[in-house]
């Protein structure tokens, strides 16, 4: 798939999960739910795989090992932060930092959406600010 077709596949894949979130937080999308992306090569128009798009909750520190091991194995991460937020503001500094460091050790992307939010990427895809 070229950049410009997953950019507008991505996009509309976010306004979409943001619009959901704006009448129900993602409540109803609780532990293995995610979405699938079909990943074309663009120089032969065939299908080369699938892209899954992870939604997953952070609830305690405990929690960013899960995260990072999928990141690892090339998902994306729509990571909901709210319920570590709400426990303890501390746990939640020092875990966003772990997803940090990890993500950009392994060359991939973390970025923050709304306020409740978190986007991780592994390394083959780039978040655009």
């Amino acid at each position: 798939m070229d950049r410009v077709m997953f950019k507008e596949v991505f996009d509309m894949t976010i306004r979409r999960l943001l619009s959901r979130s704006k009448e129900s937080d993602f409540d109803e999308l609780e532990g293995e739910e995610y979405m699938e992306v079909n990943v074309m090569d663009s120089e032969a128009g065939r299908s080369t795989g699938r892209l899954g798009i992870r939604i997953e909750n952070l609830e305690d520190f405990g929690d960013t090992e899960r995260v990072l091991r999928q990141v690892r194995e090339g998902s994306i991460i729509f990571l909901k932060i709210k319920g570590l937020k709400d426990k303890d503001m501390g746990e939640l500094k020092r875990a966003v930092d772990k997803l940090k460091r990890s993500v950009t050790a392994n060359n991939g992307d973390i970025m923050g959406v709304e306020q409740n939010w978190l986007i991780l990427t592994p390394e083959f895809v780039a978040v655009h600010r």
